[in-house]
């Protein structure tokens, strides 16, 4: 089974609010232990709980804060033989 390509853009939208995890923390109620596994891309799941805590501290949806990348999107940019 290949790993999925989802991606937490906790970092991203932390770097965008120049917020540092004690802010997130506050915000959310969320341990600094989990803000910083999500923003560094260092978990491979999310509680509901988490995700919705998530959203309401820091006035997001979850498709702000998860990213879906199709697979082989990271490989290659040169188009499809059939797109061709």
């Amino acid at each position: 089974m290949e790993p999925l390509s989802i991606r937490c853009r906790l970092g991203d939208i932390m770097k965008e609010r120049s917020l540092q995890n004690k802010d997130v923390v506050e915000l959310t109620g969320v341990s600094r232990n989990t803000i910083t596994s999500l923003a560094g891309n260092a978990t491979k799941r999310i509680d509901y709980d988490t995700l919705g805590a998530l959203c309401r501290g820091l006035c997001v949806t979850p498709g702000d804060l998860l990213e879906y990348i199709p697979q082989g999107a990271e490989e290659s940019t040169e188009p499809k033989k059939e797109d061709r």
